[in-house]
């Protein structure tokens, strides 16, 4: 029985988020075969291919359904180890360590780096997971700088001014997202690797929407923007355009042996389930092999970008700013009663006045339905 003080609270906050428009509720997915896909993260329509279900029941019949255990007991398998070794390949990196989600990667790994006296740096637009793990960061001491989305002059300043009033053996740390959830858009990774690099700051990318989808063999938007093994620390999700389950962060030897030891989050969490890495381990190897899979993602949020006389992004990720919160979950409406499933995103996800529709391209969409969800849209704009 919650106390009436609670039951007080929770009432008074739930009114709150309805008089905004803002309270949500999670929506079965009683409609897969009626509505169009556009809302989801499955870029390189991984998540049914039967090659990834088959490989996660293999998975299941040789190492069981879970690990029961965390890694440093006894929850690790011959999986983990091969999917960290396939991953480090990839990503151009001496090593890799899983993590259950991108979110517990994150808020895990800074916390585990950066200490009292040190500074952390993260681009205004992070993700959340980003910005809590800053956060904890600060909660333990450490200096945090917000620096202006995607302007490593604005960092540079900050950097400059932080350093001169630190003590000389204080570290920083810079945190972004390579491609931001939100809006598509992308960091100057060689301009931020060259920053850090002049000022002896470790550099930590976010490629959760990027991982699959960039870079000649899908390796991430490092490997697209030329600076490929140059990032220290790489972040990556299992469950977006690989399909499956859980993420990453590929690094190099001393610092897996680091985190191994000192990332909370890895240390008191069950190890994956054999099945998601099954599952992942054969996405990787199929994001490599078929590279129409996020040519075609790619190609179809151009379309839809052009569509909009929206600017070019790398990413399949084409948000449409509504503004008011109300008019954004209406049009979403309007559009899922038209076959598409687009959901509006408000804030505290996106800033104040920017609700949006945020639409996403995959390699199981067709040209045909593209064009259709354009001209849906159009039609429910003039409305």
């Amino acid at each position: 029985m919650i106390p009436p003080a609670w039951q007080q609270r929770l009432q008074q906050q739930a009114g709150r988020r309805r008089a905004l428009g803002r309270d949500r509720a999670i929506q079965p997915d009683a409609r897969p075969a009626a509505t169009v896909d556009v809302c989801s993260n499955d870029y390189l329509g991984l998540r049914r291919d039967a090659r990834l279900a088959e490989a996660a029941a293999s998975a299941a019949r040789a190492f069981g359904t879970g690990t029961g255990a965390a890694r440093l007991l006894r929850g690790t398998t011959a999986l983990h180890d091969e999917l960290e070794g396939a991953l480090a390949q990839w990503k151009g990196t001496e090593a890799c360590l899983l993590f259950n989600t991108g979110f517990q990667a994150n808020a895990t790994l800074i916390p585990a780096l950066v200490g009292r006296g040190d500074a952390v740096f993260s681009d205004a637009l992070n993700h959340a997971s980003l910005v809590d793990g800053c956060r904890m960061a600060r909660a333990g001491g450490a200096h945090l700088g917000i620096y202006r989305h995607l302007d490593p002059a604005d960092l540079e300043r900050q950097m400059a001014a932080w350093r001169a009033a630190a003590s000389p053996d204080a570290l920083a740390l810079v945190a972004t997202d390579a491609v931001f959830s939100m809006d598509g858009d992308a960091a100057d990774l060689p301009a931020l690797v060259e920053l850090c690099e002049r000022h002896g700051a470790l550099l930590l990318i976010d490629e959760a929407h990027a991982t699959g989808l960039l870079g000649g063999s899908g390796a991430g938007l490092a490997q697209q923007q030329g600076v490929h093994g140059r990032v220290p620390l790489v972040m990556g999700t299992l469950g977006k355009a690989l399909g499956s389950f859980g993420a990453f962060i590929c690094c190099g030897d001393l610092m897996r042996d680091h985190l191994v030891n000192t990332a909370r989050g890895f240390i008191f969490s069950t190890a994956l389930p054999p099945p998601s890495v099954g599952a992942a381990l054969a996405a990787v190897r199929i994001a490599q092999a078929e590279p129409w899979r996020r040519e075609k993602a790619l190609a179809l949020a151009d379309r839809l970008r052009s569509g909009l006389d929206q600017p070019h992004h790398p990413s399949a990720i084409v948000p449409v700013t509504i503004g008011p919160d109300a008019e954004a979950v209406r049009l979403a409406a309007v559009l899922q009663a038209r076959g598409f499933d687009v959901r509006a995103v408000r804030p505290p996800t996106v800033p104040e006045g920017s609700a949006r529709l945020r639409l996403t391209t995959g390699a199981h969409l067709e040209a045909a339905q593209v064009e259709a969800l354009l001209a849906a849209l159009r039609e429910a704009l003039k409305d």
